[in-house]
C-alpha cells in the first residue's frame, strides 16, 4: 500500500510538493512564534536576579521596571541622595545599588552606577557581570561599555566617547567638552546590559557641570582637571537595587519604603512586576498564537483541496483498483495515507525550517533587541503542536478518502464527454 501510495504522489508531484510547503510554512510559523514567545519571557525574567526590591520614585510598578531594568522609557522623578543613604543604612538591607539615567549614545543609553554595580547586579542563575577586556573605571570620565555597544559601533579599550543629553537616537545636546574614554568591555549576558554604556555617577555629575537649568552654559567650559578636584557627590539617582540580608523581610521592608515620609517612594519585588507586565503582553500573545493557528488551519485547507481536486481526475486510476482486486477499504485507506504521508513530511519540512529561522535570527533578535533564541530541541507545548497539526491533517484527508470510498466502479469507468 505504501508503495503505491508514493508513487501515486510522484505521478503528481507539483500538487503534492505545493501541499507540503504549505503544511511546512505553517508548522515553521506556529513553532517560531512558540518559541519566540517562550525565549522572550525567559529572557525578561532572566534579566535581573538576585534583586531583592526595586526602588523609585513614586508612578507604576511596570514603567518603574521598565526604565530601571530593561531602559525602557523615563522616570517620573528622581530619588534624592539623602533617600539613598536613609534605605542604604537600613539594618535589613545588605546593599544598594544607585542608577542614573537619562543621557545616551549613539542610540544607546548611558547608566550611572556605582563599583557595586559589578559586584552586585546578577542575571540568568545569579550569574555576575565579567570584563571581557579592560577593567572597571576609576576615574571620573571612564566608560564601561556593553558587548553589542562594542560590536556595533567598533569600539576599542582606550576610544573616547562623547555622550548626549536626552535618550533619543541622535542626540540634539551633545557632552562634547567632557569625553569619556573606554575603560572596560563586559562580556555579552543575553540582557540590556549589553546595550548600555556605563559610567560613574561622578561622571554623570562631571558631564552636567557646565549646565545649568537644564541647558548648557555658553563658554569655553571646566577642563577635565578642574572637574576631577570638585565634590561631584550626586544630588539624585533615578532608581535603586536593593539587596537585603535575608529574604524574609522583603515584604516589610517594601512597606516601609513604601510609606517613606521624606519623598514618595516606590518599591518593587521585580518577581511581581513582571508578572503583571506579561499579564498585560499575554492579549498580544494570544493573538500571535490565533494567528498562527488559522495559517496552519489554511494550509491544512490546502492539503484537502489539493485531495479533492485530485479525485476527479482520478476516477480512472480508482476504478483500475478497484477493478484490480483492491476494495473500497483500500481505496479509502489509500487517501487517508497519503493526506498522513503529506501531513508528516510537511511537518518535517516545517521543524528544518523552522531551525533555520531560529539559527539565522538568532544573531539578529541578540543584537537588536537582547533576546537570546537558543536553538534547542522541541518543548512539551511544541510536541503538542506538531501532535495535533498531525492529527489534523489526518482528519484532512479522511473526507476525500470517504468519497473516493463511495465512488463506485460504474462511475470511475465512464466516459464524461
Amino acid at each position: 500500500m505504501f508503495g503505491i501510495i508514493w508513487k501515486s504522489l510522484r505521478n503528481r508531484w507539483l500538487t503534492a510538493m505545493l501541499a507540503v510547503i504549505g503544511i511546512a510554512m505553517s508548522v515553521a510559523l506556529i513553532m517560531t512564534v512558540e518559541k519566540v514567545r517562550h525565549d522572550t519571557r525567559t529572557s525578561f525574567t532572566q534579566t535581573l536576579s538576585g534583586t531583592d526590591l526595586v526602588v523609585g520614585a513614586r508612578s507604576g510598578a511596570i514603567q518603574l521596571l521598565l526604565y530601571s531594568v530593561f531602559r525602557i522609557g523615563n522616570a517620573t522623578n528622581n530619588i534624592s541622595w539623602d533617600s539613598v543613604n536613609d534605605i542604604a543604612a537600613r539594618p535589613k538591607v545588605d546593599w544598594v545599588v544607585p542608577l542614573s539615567l537619562g543621557d545616551s549614545h549613539r542610540g544607546f543609553r548611558v547608566l550611572g552606577t556605582s563599583q557595586s554595580y559589578f559586584t552586585h547586579y546578577a542575571y540568568g542563575s545569579g550569574r555576575r557581570l565579567a570584563l571581557a577586556d579592560g577593567a572597571v573605571f576609576d576615574d571620573v570620565f571612564d566608560a564601561v561599555i556593553g558587548s553589542e555597544v562594542a560590536r556595533k559601533l567598533g569600539y576599542t579599550l582606550g576610544q573616547q566617547i562623547v555622550v548626549a543629553h536626552g535618550t533619543g537616537s541622535v542626540g540634539l545636546v551633545k557632552h562634547d567638552k567632557q569625553p569619556f574614554r573606554v575603560s572596560g568591555i563586559l562580556a555579552p549576558t543575553g540582557t540590556p546590559v549589553d546595550q548600555t554604556v556605563h559610567v560613574s555617577l561622578e561622571g554623570i555629575e562631571a558631564m552636567h557641570v557646565d549646565w545649568q537649568s537644564g541647558m548648557k552654559a555658553p563658554g569655553p567650559g571646566t577642563s577635565a582637571e578642574e572637574i576631577r578636584k570638585m565634590d561631584l557627590q550626586p544630588r539624585e539617582v533615578t532608581a535603586l537595587l536593593v539587596g537585603l540580608k535575608s529574604r524574609g523581610t522583603v515584604f516589610s521592608e517594601q512597606r516601609a519604603i513604601n510609606t517613606y515620609r521624606a519623598e514618595p517612594l516606590l518599591a518593587i519585588l521585580p518577581g511581581v512586576a513582571l508578572q503583571e507586565l506579561w499579564s498585560l503582553v499575554g492579549v498580544a500573545e494570544s493573538a500571535l498564537l490565533i494567528v498562527s493557528g488559522f495559517v496552519v488551519l489554511a494550509g491544512l485547507v490546502n492539503l484537502m483541496s489539493v485531495l479533492f481536486a485530485g479525485l476527479n481526475e482520478r476516477r480512472r486510476e480508482m476504478a483500475i483498483l478497484r477493478a484490480s482486486g483492491a476494495s473500497p477499504r483500500h481505496v479509502f485507506f489509500m487517501l487517508s495515507g497519503e493526506s498522513v504521508l503529506l501531513t508528516v513530511m510537511g511537518v518535517l519540512l516545517g521543524v528544518g525550517l523552522h531551525y533555520m529561522v531560529i539559527a539565522v535570527g538568532s544573531v539578529w533578535a541578540q543584537a537588536e533587541f537582547g533576546i537570546g533564541l537558543n536553538v534547542s530541541l522541541p518543548g512539551e507545548g511544541e510536541w503538542l503542536i506538531l501532535a495535533a497539526i498531525f492529527v489534523a491533517g489526518l482528519c484532512a484527508g479522511l473526507l476525500p478518502a470517504w468519497r473516493a470510498y463511495s465512488q463506485s466502479l460504474s462511475d470511475g469507468m465512464m466516459q464524461r464527454l
